[in-house]
C-alpha cells in the first residue's frame, strides 16, 4: 500500500502549486472608501453616496464616502493618486479635477491622465443655457441677436472662475461672435440667487439646479449646451441645433483607482459599479436628477476619454485667460 500511495502523492504535490489557491486574492476584505473632492450636498457627493450605498450588496463590503474639498477637487484627487494602488480607496472624479485642473491651475500634484487606473465612468451632467424672464429672448438665435445689437448689456452669472458654468460661456462667447460679461460668484446658490433677481441676465447652469425654477417660470431655457438633448428636458433643443454647430459642453463623473492598482482588481470594481448603474432604482434616481448615461462603462473608455476632454478644456481655458494658483 505504502509503494502504491507514495508515488501517487508526489504526483499530487507536484501538480498542486500549479492550481491557483481559491482564496488567493479575496478583494475586497474590508471596508472601502470613495473620495468625493467636494464638500457634502453638491450633486457629485449625492451620486456618489448612491453609488456607495448600493455597491454593498454586489461587493459584500461597506463603501464609506470620504469628503475631501477644496483647490477645485484638487486636495481629494492628490489623496487619492498618493494612495496605495490597492484598490481600496478610489476617488469620485468630475470634470475639474479629471480634465479641467491640469490647465486652469499652474499647479497640481498629480496628473489625471497617469496618476489613475480608470475604473467606471458613471456619466454625465448637462449643462443648460437658462434665462431671466426680462430678458427678451425665447431661444439661442434671438440671445445672440439680442447681445450683437445691446453689446455690454448681458451678463452671465457661473459658480466660479474656471468652473464649467465659466468656461461654457466662453465657448459660447467665442462661437456666436458675442461678448456676455462674466460674472463669477463662490458657488451656485449666490449665482442662482442674482439670477433669480435680475442683477445678472443669464447662466450655464447644470440641469438639475435649473428644473424646479424653469417648472415654476421663474427661469427661462434657451437651450441644452450637450451634444444631445436632455432626458431630463426632452423639448428643450441643445445650442447645436440652434445654429452653434459642435458645441458639446457638460460636467462628466468617473470613478478612478491609484495607478498602479492590479488589473484584476480594477476588474472586479468596474463590474460591480456597472452592474449598480444598471439597476433599474440607480437609473431612475440618477435620470430623476437629470444624469445622462455613459455610451461605455469599460475602463477602456473612461481612460481614454479623460485626456481627450483634458485637450478639449486646455483651449478653452486658454481663450479665458483664467489662471488660477
Amino acid at each position: 500500500m505504502k509503494r502504491f500511495l507514495a508515488p501517487l502523492l508526489v504526483a499530487c504535490a507536484s501538480v498542486l502549486p500549479m492550481v491557483p489557491a481559491a482564496h488567493a486574492d479575496s478583494f475586497p476584505d474590508k471596508p472601502l472608501t470613495l473620495v468625493v473632492p467636494f464638500p457634502p450636498g453638491g450633486p457629485t457627493d449625492a451620486m456618489a453616496r448612491t453609488l456607495a450605498a448600493e455597491i454593498k450588496e454586489v461587493i459584500g463590503q461597506t463603501m464609506i464616502v470620504d469628503n475631501r474639498g477644496g483647490a477645485g477637487g484638487n486636495i481629494g484627487a492628490e489623496l487619492v493618486a498618493r494612495a496605495p494602488a490597492d484598490g481600496y480607496v478610489l476617488l469620485f472624479g468630475t470634470s475639474g479635477p479629471l480634465a479641467i485642473n491640469s490647465s486652469l491651475y499652474r499647479k497640481i500634484n498629480y496628473d489625471p491622465s497617469k496618476s489613475f487606473a480608470p475604473v467606471i465612468q458613471v456619466g454625465h451632467l448637462p449643462n443648460i443655457l437658462v434665462v431671466n424672464p426680462s430678458v427678451p429672448v425665447k431661444n439661442v438665435k434671438e440671445l445672440i441677436a439680442y447681445a450683437k445689437s445691446n453689446p455690454g448689456k448681458l451678463s452671465y452669472a457661473s459658480s466660479g472662475n474656471g468652473a464649467s458654468s465659466h468656461l461654457a460661456g466662453v465657448l459660447f462667447n467665442s462661437m456666436a461672435g458675442v461678448d456676455l460679461q462674466h460674472i463669477p460668484y463662490k458657488g451656485t446658490g449666490p449665482a442662482l440667487t442674482d439670477l433669480l433677481g435680475g442683477q445678472v441676465s443669464m447662466s450655464f447652469t447644470d440641469v438639475l439646479t435649473a428644473m424646479p425654477y424653469l417648472k415654476t417660470g421663474k427661469l427661462r431655457a434657451l437651450g441644452v449646451t450637450t451634444a444631445q438633448r436632455s432626458q431630463a428636458l426632452p423639448d428643450v433643443p441643445t445650442l447645436a441645433e440652434q445654429g452653434l454647430k459642435g458645441y458639446d459642453v457638460s460636467v462628466f463623473f468617473g470613478i478612478v483607482a491609484p495607478a498602479g492598482t492590479p488589473p484584476d482588481r480594477v476588474k472586479k470594481l468596474n463590474e460591480a459599479f456597472a452592474k449598480v448603474l444598471a439597476s433599474p432604482k440607480v437609473k431612475q434616481q440618477f435620470a430623476s436628477q437629470g444624469l445622462e448615461p455613459a455610451p461605455s462603462t469599460s475602463p477602456e473608455a473612461l481612460g481614454k476619454f479623460i485626456p481627450e476632454q483634458m485637450n478639449m478644456w486646455a483651449s478653452v481655458v486658454k481663450q479665458s485667460g483664467a489662471q488660477l494658483d
